[in-house]
């Protein structure tokens, strides 16, 4: 059985790095590495987690949407690893909604992400992939994404009024 790993928090230097391309698809580590972050991501009521939030620095992040005490609303999706991630295009709609992220543990905020994009990435077994993805799922893939840059969810908040703990969070938006 494989263990959950441990997520790093905000301040740890690895989540302000840009992660390294992953080139050998086969590597065994890497595949250790995918197995241990779905398992993590869904013991950590998580949605997504990525590679560098567990202190390895490899492009690579999974999306597991679904409904969990974090996400009660979230649609149910086969979690999903993603390695070598892009935008290939995106709407010029842009829609604010709340984020959370296990790295920052007990803040949300608002962030306003692309509605639509289209994305191209390699699967586990370096098959590559293009996808439209819409709404919370897009929102995932954005908020991952950024920490493969070296970015949290706080750096795109426009104000600290956008701001809440999580605790005031479940109480006034998911109420």
């Amino acid at each position: 059985m494989t263990e959950p790993l441990p997520i790093i928090e905000l301040g740890h230097p690895i989540l302000r790095q840009s992660a390294v391309w992953v080139e050998d698809f086969g590597d065994q580590q890497l595949q250790n590495l995918i197995d241990a972050l779905l398992v993590t991501v869904q013991q950590a009521n998580g949605v997504g987690i990525a590679a560098p939030q567990v202190g390895a620095s490899c492009r690579l992040f999974i999306m597991a949407s679904r409904p969990n005490l974090r996400y009660p609303n979230a649609p149910l999706m086969e979690p999903t690893a993603l390695i070598n991630p892009k935008v290939l295009s995106h709407s010029e709609q842009r829609v604010d909604d709340w984020e959370g992220c296990l790295s920052v543990p007990g803040l949300r905020g608002s962030v306003r992400r692309y509605q639509t994009i289209e994305v191209e990435y390699a699967d586990r077994t370096g098959q590559q992939r293009v996808q439209t993805l819409t709404d919370f799922v897009a929102r995932i893939f954005q908020h991952e994404l950024d920490h493969l840059d070296g970015k949290v969810f706080l750096d795109r908040v426009e104000s600290t009024q956008a701001l809440m703990t999580e605790r005031e969070f479940q109480q006034r938006i998911m109420g």
